[in-house]
């Protein structure tokens, strides 16, 4: 299949920017199929943001604490295949972790310190087996009222599935589209002789901030075919902690920010589970390659640890110091 052209294209969506690099042999219909998949992950964010109260989430999580909600197929096959990804993480992957977020003043554009108090309070507060679903008809119920749930750890790798299957129905047969670029989805072949796409993996800068100086700062350079790469990393978000600085993901069993580990990336058939393991394995940090290794599912993993050893599928390189 003739993929000389390339038709580029991004939106702004869930907090970060989505890119489309789409090719094939005719540019308008490239464009048009971009323009398809920019409503949908609109769509999505429209209907699973956390932030927006007007959306099917929210209303989820304002009544579920109280009473059994049905919901539409599409959120009962979400919040189910949420479920289902926590348990196959042994909960180390948890979107119900939003009042653990709260209490650290990790939520979006929140400036309020950790509070210990409400801290152990919110811990009480969390658990994705503690959500009820009844697949007779389609209800969701949460055994505590005050519990929530957070699509954001697996928004944009369902979104990405999403338009995946929506640009492959509308004649899309090579493209590479990412969010954020930590979750990116890929199939086809790029422009020029490459068979495969090629996706670089690197620690910014701003770990810095997490640990002392590095000498040296490796790039991992990952090879999709018709897969999906999820990066899950503690920069992002911060908070102040006694004079620490911590990042954004929240061990669920202790109820802490995770420290052990800087980074974690792994290639799966989809990116919504991609999402939920490299989020788990950033939590599992040593134990996270044993893991990997045991999912067939996982056909290629990353993980930078604080200690600076790197566990890789391939052994890619040992130590970043």
């Amino acid at each position: 299949m003739n993929n000389s052209l390339t038709v580029q294209l991004a939106c702004h969506a869930m907090a970060t920017r989505f890119e489309f690099v789409l090719c094939g042999s005719d540019e308008v219909a490239l464009r048009a199929a971009g323009e398809e998949a920019i409503r949908e992950i609109r769509r999505i964010e429209s209907k699973f943001s956390f932030y927006n109260p007007t959306s099917v989430i929210s209303k989820l999580n304002a009544r579920a604490g109280y009473e059994s909600v049905r919901t539409d197929p599409e959120t009962f096959h979400f919040i189910q295949q949420a479920s289902l990804l926590s348990k196959e993480t042994n909960s180390t992957f948890d979107p119900t972790i939003a009042p653990l977020m709260r209490a650290w003043g990790l939520i979006r554009n929140s400036d309020t310190p950790p509070d210990h108090k409400k801290i152990e309070e919110a811990k009480n507060l969390t658990g994705m087996s503690r959500v009820i679903l009844d697949e007779s008809d389609g209800s969701v119920r949460y055994e505590t009222p005050g519990m929530q749930i957070d699509p954001g750890s697996l928004g944009k790798g369902y979104a990405l599935d999403q338009v995946a299957l929506l640009l492959k129905e509308l004649g899309v047969e090579h493209a590479l589209v990412h969010g954020g670029t930590s979750s990116v989805v890929a199939w086809g072949k790029p422009p020029g002789e490459h068979n495969e796409w090629k996706v670089a993996v690197e620690l910014p800068e701003v770990v810095s901030l997490f640990k002392k100086e590095f000498q040296k700062t490796p790039t991992r350079v990952f090879a999709l075919d018709n897969q999906s790469l999820s990066v899950s990393a503690i920069w992002g978000k911060t908070a102040e902690d006694n004079g620490k600085t911590v990042g954004h993901v929240i061990d669920p069993r202790s109820g802490k920010p995770v420290e052990s580990a800087l980074l974690a990336a792994c290639i799966t058939d989809n990116a919504t589970t991609a999402d939920a393991y490299s989020t788990a394995m950033l939590v599992m940090h040593s134990e996270a390659a044993a893991f990997a290794d045991e999912k067939q599912a996982i056909t290629d993993y990353y993980i930078v640890l604080a200690n600076g050893e790197i566990l890789s599928s391939n052994s890619y390189i040992s130590n970043y110091h």
